[in-house]
């Protein structure tokens, strides 16, 4: 017995010796002996640095768009919360919601013990980082503000999720996709658009808008490309002035028609206005490939004739 006892007591001595040396957390294992777990340090798209898991087996999103790029790298089994507006794909309607985007219950995400919460902004890490953190649970930012953010973020989610092969499979396809239209629009001229996310009040896209770089890759220019945010509220004289060619709705239930101040535009008087899937426009991914893609056609139908 007393062999035994000695035994147990050298092993527990060890296993508090390796924390000590690697700074590691750590988990119980079958017999109740801490398991190191092996930790690194990232950088996240705010430039912080975050310590997490090598191995991440629990992770909570809280924005659409990342919901459905941990899914698109093949990690979504790893999710263990997401928000109510987390539809896409099917399955992520399934995992437990946390609250919405802005406000999520933080109770919740604590019960849920995630290795790591992932946001999208700046902003909306302000409120609740700090309870996280006094929690032992990891922020990281991703905030991709063009295409080429999109596939670096996405790539960093497959490094950091342990997806690396199926990441790198996405990361081609898309870019053969990016590839394909910058081919056929090289030559065009660049068609004036409009992009209005709503009718009333007019709302669209400025020059801090990833979208802005997405219509500029479709073969367009912005009119609002020079308008100081990212989502500016436009007046109805201000709108007049622009006259773009081609109207790019953002399709949702208020937003079906262009607003009445592009009335005598050359995008109304020659029917080109067209629409988007909200959800493809506004969420930072791989979708966001198809909507460039569906631009790319309504601007240059010539193009792609055969698509």
């Amino acid at each position: 017995m007393d062999n035994a006892k000695t035994r147990l007591a050298i092993l527990c001595a060890s296993a508090l010796l390796l924390l000590a040396a690697t700074g590691s957390s750590c988990r119980s294992n079958a017999v109740g002996v801490p398991k190191p777990i092996e930790m690194h340090q990232v950088t996240d798209d705010l430039g912080r640095t975050v310590t997490l898991p090598v191995k991440i087996r629990r992770a909570i999103s809280l924005a659409p768009s990342l919901t459905e790029n941990i899914f698109a790298v093949g990690a979504g089994a790893r999710l263990v919360g997401v928000t109510t507006y987390c539809n896409y794909p099917e399955e992520a309607k399934s995992i437990q919601k946390v609250g919405d985007t802005i406000s999520p219950n933080l109770e919740t995400i604590v019960a849920l013990k995630p290795d790591v919460v992932f946001v999208s902004t700046a902003s909306q890490i302000e409120a609740f980082k700090n309870t996280l953190e006094q929690n032992g649970i990891a922020v990281y930012v991703t905030n991709p503000t063009t295409m080429d953010g999109v596939l670096s973020d996405l790539q960093k989610l497959g490094g950091l999720l342990g997806t690396a092969d199926e990441t790198s499979v996405l990361l081609n396809s898309l870019q053969e996709r990016l590839d394909d239209v910058s081919e056929r629009t090289a030559n065009e001229r660049s068609v004036p658009v409009f992009l209005q996310i709503s009718r009333e009040p007019l709302f669209t896209i400025g020059r801090e808008s990833f979208m802005t770089a997405i219509i500029e890759k479709a073969g367009g220019r912005s009119v609002t490309a020079n308008v100081e945010t990212a989502y500016p509220k436009l007046s109805k004289e201000t709108a007049l002035a622009l006259d773009p060619e081609v109207i790019i709705l953002s399709a949702s239930d208020d937003n079906r028609a262009a607003n009445d101040a592009f009335r005598n535009s050359p995008a109304a008087k020659n029917g080109n206005v067209f629409s988007v899937d909200a959800d493809l426009l506004s969420r930072p991914g791989p979708r966001l490939v198809d909507a460039l893609e569906q631009i790319a056609r309504d601007l240059h139908p010539d193009k792609f004739k055969d698509r």
